[in-house]
Order: C-alpha cells, then structure tokens, then sequence
C-alpha cells in the first residue's frame, strides 16, 4: 500500500505532518482531500511551500473516492490529509478505508467542540463521524506526533 498515512488535521500541511510525520513516512506525495480547497490556486500555492519536494495533489472528496484505490496501488509513499472528519467519513463511506488506520491529529478548539485530548476538539458529530469510520472497518486513533503514544477511538469516546 502506498498512502501510508491517512490523516485529519485541520491545519493539513504544516511543521507536525511535513517534519514529525515526514520523518517517518518519508513521503513522495501529499494529496489533500478538501472540497473548497480543491479550487483555489492560491491557497494550493501556499501549502506547496511547506511540502518541500513533495508532489501535492489538492482534490475534491469525489475526486479522491474514485482515485484512493489508484493511490493505494501507486509506487509514491503517500500521506492523504483531510481538513475535518466529516471529509474523512464520506471517504470512508465508499469502502476506501476498510482494513486501514485513520490518524487524528489536531483539530482545535471551536465552537461546540469539546476537548477530548490537548490536541483533539471534537463535536458529536465529529464523534459519530468516528464511529461509522470504525463500523465501516477502519481504525481510528489519535496521536499528533508518531513517537507520541496512540489513543484509541474507545478511549476518545470514554472521555
């Protein structure tokens, strides 16, 4: 498989995912799942900088569900990010993320959302979004850092 990590992080390409997850992954691409995102050049611009020398591909949930298995059979070392869960969920409402781990990252403070761990602020929503992904046969987990320790989405719910 090649997307190695899926991700939400509302911040998508940034220090945490190019540096501390970069490190680990070593990625070829990036390819970033965001419906408005998709659109605007500029914006696409301006996360490019921070991908060094990184392909980045900006596309539509639409887009990314008929292309993740494409992905998946691709020879490039791939991070997928999404901006939000409810992203992440119509992805994996497809089937595209059965049988893969799904990583939480930071999703902050706002309104309705309560905080769940110093990073992590989800609404219910976002906590039944989680819930289908699993039911769906993904792995959900939340870890900002990969050498930070990993909480699982029973843990999440428990809180």
């Amino acid at each position: 498989m090649s997307i190695e990590l899926f991700r939400v992080d509302e911040r998508l390409i940034h220090g945490q995912v190019v540096i501390g997850w970069g490190h680990q992954v070593r990625p070829d691409r990036y390819v970033v799942v965001d419906d408005e995102l998709a659109s605007s050049e500029w914006e696409q611009d301006l996360y490019r900088l921070g991908a060094g020398a990184a392909e980045v591909l900006f596309v539509g949930t639409a887009g990314a569900v008929s292309r993740i298995a494409e992905w998946c059979d691709d020879e490039p070392r791939t991070i997928l990010l999404t901006r939000d869960v409810t992203t992440m969920r119509r992805l994996g409402d497809s089937g595209a993320l059965r049988d893969q781990s799904v990583n939480l990252g930071g999703i902050h403070h706002g309104p309705g959302r309560r905080e769940v761990l110093t990073y992590l602020h989800l609404t219910e929503a976002d906590m039944d979004d989680l819930r289908a992904l699993e039911a769906g046969g993904a792995k959900v987990t939340a870890r900002d850092l990969p050498d930070a320790r990993e909480a699982p989405l029973s843990q999440l719910v428990a809180r």
